[in-house]
């Protein structure tokens, strides 16, 4: 079974090459996603691994939870589902562009 990993703390200059490279010392790897601004196209900092089975991901979580990467220390944790966010969001109490 496979395992979402969250790394944060990346350098901007961190490619998924890198990250395919360091994960991949640990086990095999399935998947890696750094994620961008939607805006600017620019890395936010963190990403995702997904490792293919579980004990490669316990063991990596292990290995590189704080460890030194390009000048600086990871945060390595398994990924945690994401929140479910309330649609809409509208402004002005929730009446839309309706004129009184």
């Amino acid at each position: 079974m496979s395992t979402k990993i969250y790394v944060g703390n990346l350098a901007f200059s961190t490619t998924e090459n890198d990250l395919q490279d360091l994960f991949g010392k640990h086990g095999p790897v399935s998947e890696v996603a750094i994620v961008q601004d939607r805006a600017t196209g620019q890395p936010r900092g963190f990403g995702f691994v997904t490792m293919a089975t579980a004990e490669g991901a316990k063991i990596a979580i292990a290995a590189l939870n704080g460890a030194d990467f390009q000048g600086r220390a990871l945060t390595v944790n398994e990924a945690r589902p994401r929140d479910e966010r309330s649609g809409g969001g509208s402004f002005g109490g929730g009446r839309g562009n309706r004129r009184y």
